[in-house]
Formats: C-alpha cells, structure tokens, sequence
C-alpha cells in the first residue's frame, strides 16, 4: 500500500504541475486572443474611416483636365512603343536577315526545302505573343520554319530557354518578372 501511496503522490504532483503549465498556457493564449481582438477593431474601425472618406469624395474629384493629361500620356507611350517595335523591327532585317537573302548557297541537308523559313523579328513575336497570350504555357513548338542558328542564338544570349523536359520547345525568358 505504502508503494501504491508513492506512486498516487508522484502522479498527484505530476498532474498539477501539468495543471499550473496548461493554465499558464490559457493565460497567454487568452491574451493573445484578446490582442487580436483588439487589433480587428482597431482595423474594422479604420475601414470605416477609409469607407466614409471615399464616399464624401465627390465622384467628379478627376476633373477633365486631368483626363485629358493622362489620356495624353497614354497616347505618348503607345506612339513611342510603336516607334521602339519599328526600330527593332529595322534593325533585326538588317542585322538578321534569311539565309536566303544572305546569298548562302549551302543549306543543311537535313532541312526541308519546302519549309518557309521565318525571320529572327517573326520568331521574336511569336515568342512574346505566346508569353503573354498564355502565361501558364509559355513554350513554342519548334518548328521546321525556324532556322536553327536563330535558335541558338537565343539560347545562347540568354533571350530563350529550353524547355527542361522537351527539347523541341522553347520560351521566351521572363524579364519582366
């Protein structure tokens, strides 16, 4: 009985102090909960704000002039980023042009000739469509039209990647990420 009696106090005492962790544990979750709660007022309470601020501004606070001023800005950029894709344009025919127009003779024999090659401006294009058409898919299936030194040339400069799995896909790397 006496081993019995030893062995009760020893879990009596265990348990309490089991007890005194766990209220000191509620203790502090319940001021944690109560800082929270305290936090969402003090936010609910600012959304309130916010939302009557809004709602006095009159609803013709953007006036014409300042329309008119940002719809000029727009068309500023828009003719700019006209002129920056026609300059881009210029300068890839006449630093990047066909195999053809080069006056190459030899060709791989292992290309088709029936396959219109396409130029180093139309692959770009196809490339940054496909970026922002379908961000989630960004790969291109190579095709015969594009001339494989242009591909390398992209890969190589760091413009295009391969896709890891296939290598007959590629993508146009994200630079605006």
């Amino acid at each position: 009985l006496q081993n019995v009696k030893d062995g009760l106090e020893m879990l009596l005492i265990a348990v309490q102090s089991k007890n005194k962790q766990l209220e000191e544990d509620l203790k502090r979750e319940q001021q944690w909960h109560e800082e929270q709660k305290q936090l969402l007022d003090v936010l609910n309470k600012i959304e309130e704000e916010t939302k009557t601020q809004v709602e006095q501004l009159p609803k013709k606070s953007l006036n014409t002039n300042t329309f008119d001023e940002l719809q000029n800005k727009i068309s500023k950029v828009k003719a700019y980023k006209n002129e920056l894709l026609i300059a881009l344009g210029e300068f890839l025919e006449e630093h990047f042009p066909l195999p053809e127009k080069c006056g190459s003779a030899k060709m791989n024999s292992s290309e088709d000739p029936a396959a219109e090659l396409i130029t180093l401006h139309e692959v770009l294009e196809i490339l940054i469509k496909q970026l922002l058409n379908t961000p989630h898919e960004p790969y291109v299936t190579i095709s015969d039209s594009f001339w494989p030194p242009y591909i390398e040339l992209l890969l190589r400069c760091g413009i295009a990647l391969r896709h890891p799995e296939d290598p007959n896909r590629m993508r146009l790397e994200s630079f605006h990420i």
